[in-house]
């Protein structure tokens, strides 16, 4: 079997598929692997680096007529599904629910899709989890590139010239990008509050050292998957009500509050803005879907009232040598899970769990019924 991987197509997406720490686990299972190119360009490696390790550079469109199974970081043109073999397997972040031609057009040529958005949140299959790995660093990144335009620092100072109070930073929603982002501020020592829908996460955050805003909405929850279940546009409105009060007192407030699938909730808008000091900053990690923020702008830094929105897409390439490991490392264990050494190719078992959820596209029927 020939594995490829190719290079982001975005300019903003400066992440590899592929990494020089974690390529050994797909080494081990001796197969032949290509890869795109220039790879490594946005995480400072060159091609020669891979090479010394067994694999080889080739162009793009040799990564898509020679592979059996590719790896992307998006979804290929039509041009480039003429390339691939019938028969072949296309792993990669492909944003399913924004782009359902492409899983029609692999349907049509009968190439197996898997996309790595479905991966199912059950214990085994964590270390595949790629939206939980780089929601992870991007609440990271969230928070540095927000201290980067506050005009404060984060943590207590005590100087001669008098005591400097720490930065009280607001994060809205506590999945794990929101939880990474209490805990960065809370390390640059901020203070630091949080809110979201779910109650059981009361406790989460507490245990990081924040403080909890408790807002009553009536029912909420959560669904199976543990992601917060959709809000009635009455309970929106009581949200951002109440939570205005936080962001008015906050120098910093981070909102990321993502609906899978669908655009994201506005949280905040003119009114709440208003309300908030010249200088504070609001960083909203929902840009790319639509907003949580109204007037926010992809890779952008607006000003409001002296407020300063930031949206930047592709937040995890802020880091792109840890956010390509922690993808190359999920990419690499849905490989090495299901790739039977004997028959030197991926095994579709959908008795599997992971199996039934990720693949997409299967010798040319789509099997999740939302998409069918």
């Amino acid at each position: 079997m020939i594995i490829s991987a190719l290079k982001s197509k975005e300019t903003t997406d400066t992440r590899s598929p592929i990494h020089l720490e974690t390529i050994s686990s797909i080494l081990s299972l001796e197969t032949s692997i290509i890869f795109e190119e220039g790879i490594g360009a946005g995480i400072y490696t060159d091609d020669n680096a891979f090479e010394k390790l067994g694999l080889n550079a080739a162009s793009r469109n040799d990564c898509l007529s020679k592979a059996n199974l590719i790896i992307t970081l998006q979804p290929l043109s039509n041009d480039e599904l003429d390339l691939v073999t019938k028969g072949s397997t296309i792993l990669g972040t492909v944003n399913p629910f924004y782009n359902q031609e492409h899983i029609d057009e692999c349907k049509k040529r009968g190439i197996n899709l898997v996309s790595m958005e479905f991966i199912p949140r059950i214990t085994r299959a964590q270390k595949m989890d790629v939206l939980s790995s780089q929601a992870n660093l991007a609440g990271y990144s969230a928070v540095i590139e927000s201290a980067k335009h506050l005009s404060k620092g984060l943590p207590m100072m005590m100087t001669a010239a008098g005591t400097l109070k720490p930065a009280r930073v607001f994060v809205i929603g506590v999945g794990v990008a929101g939880l990474q982002a209490i805990a960065t501020a809370k390390r640059l020592g901020a203070r630091v509050e949080a809110f979201d829908t779910r109650d059981v996460v009361e406790e989460q955050v507490n245990s990081l050292g924040a403080k909890f805003v408790k807002i009553d909405l009536g029912e909420t929850g959560q669904n199976d998957q543990g992601y917060a279940n959709e809000l009635t546009p009455e309970q929106i409105q009581k949200q951002k009500d109440l939570q205005s009060k936080v962001c008015a007192r906050s120098d910093i407030v981070i909102t990321t509050a993502q609906l899978f699938g669908r655009p994201a909730p506005r949280l905040i808008d003119e009114k709440t803005i208003s309300q908030m000091q010249p200088g504070s900053v609001i960083f909203d990690m929902a840009v790319e879907s639509g907003g949580n923020v109204e007037g926010s702008e992809i890779d952008q830094v607006v000003i409001k009232n002296g407020v300063k929105i930031i949206g930047i897409s592709n937040l995890t390439s802020t880091v792109s040598s840890h956010a390509s490991l922690a993808l190359s490392n999920n990419f690499n264990h849905w490989i090495c899970d299901f790739y039977n050494k004997e028959l030197k190719t991926i095994e579709f078992n959908f008795e599997d769990e992971i199996i039934k959820s990720s693949v997409l596209v299967h010798e040319g029927e789509i099997l999740n019924e939302r998409f069918k």
